[in-house]
């Protein structure tokens, strides 16, 4: 990055501080330019979620060749939430500003840090949630990569979209995934979806847990780290039915 565009993302950090930042740099005509978008994550304070309309207004403008966020009161060092949305974006090229609170009192940039896609799949276990990032469908996922070497497409989820009156995630696009409903009743086979519902508005399967084996399933709660936990009690209370991936399935 040049001088300019450093300058730039800086003063759009320090403007946010103690928000996150986040923005888009585009070549447009030629030239890098930095474009500050509107963070609109739930806790801007921890992570950002860039809108779509920004992210289009950028590519209507030029080339997008790098996405940039801040770590207030943080490092200047990729999150493992970080790397996994560099590893999904597209992007090849990241940049995250540290902001803090200086020696006299006022707030500056601290340092820099540039990464890129590596491959990157975050531990199964102990993962913080960052919803569409790090939740309970990209527990699924990331297991069967990691596990069956298969690679199951992502969907767009709003934050809340299990209380918006109308959206069903699972129902709706587990056929698109390649999975069959087993029902409630069967007994759970390793690799089995357990489809939720806990507190969902919405009257719909809103968690999801994968089915590991000896009576145990992993899964990734709203606010909570990922975890294994024993599969029963009020787990089992909560089944509304499983799923089976249509290559392991006899139907």
């Amino acid at each position: 990055m040049n001088e300019t565009t450093k300058a730039a993302i800086a003063a759009h950090a320090i403007a946010e501080y103690p928000r996150e930042c986040v923005g888009l740099v585009a070549l447009v005509h030629g030239n890098e330019t930095y474009m500050p978008c509107a963070n609109w994550a739930a806790t801007p304070n921890e992570q950002f979620v860039l809108a779509a309309e920004d992210y289009a207004r950028a590519e209507d403008a030029g080339e997008i060749v790098a996405i940039v966020h801040s770590h207030p009161g943080g490092r200047a060092h990729p999150s493992a939430a970080d790397k996994a949305m560099c590893e999904a974006s597209g992007i090849a090229r990241w940049v995250i500003a540290s902001v803090g609170v200086q020696a006299n009192g006022s707030i500056g940039v601290d340092g820099w840090c540039e990464f890129g896609p590596c491959g990157f799949i975050a531990p199964l276990v102990g993962r913080p949630f960052v919803h569409g990032v790090h939740d309970c469908y990209s527990i699924v996922r990331d297991w069967y990569r990691v596990e069956r070497g298969v690679v199951l497409p992502d969907f767009e989820r709003r934050d809340a979209w299990w209380a918006d009156g109308k959206s069903s995630l699972y129902l709706d696009n587990y056929r698109v995934a390649g999975f069959v409903d087993v029902g409630a009743g069967v007994a759970p086979e390793v690799g089995d979806v357990l489809l939720m519902q806990i507190r969902s508005r919405n009257d719909v399967p809103n968690h999801a847990g994968i089915y590991v084996g000896e009576g145990q399933f992993l899964h990734h709660m709203h606010g909570q780290l990922s975890r294994r936990g024993v599969w029963g009690g009020m787990w089992l209370q909560s089944l509304r039915t499983v799923l089976r991936y249509a290559e392991t399935s006899d139907e």
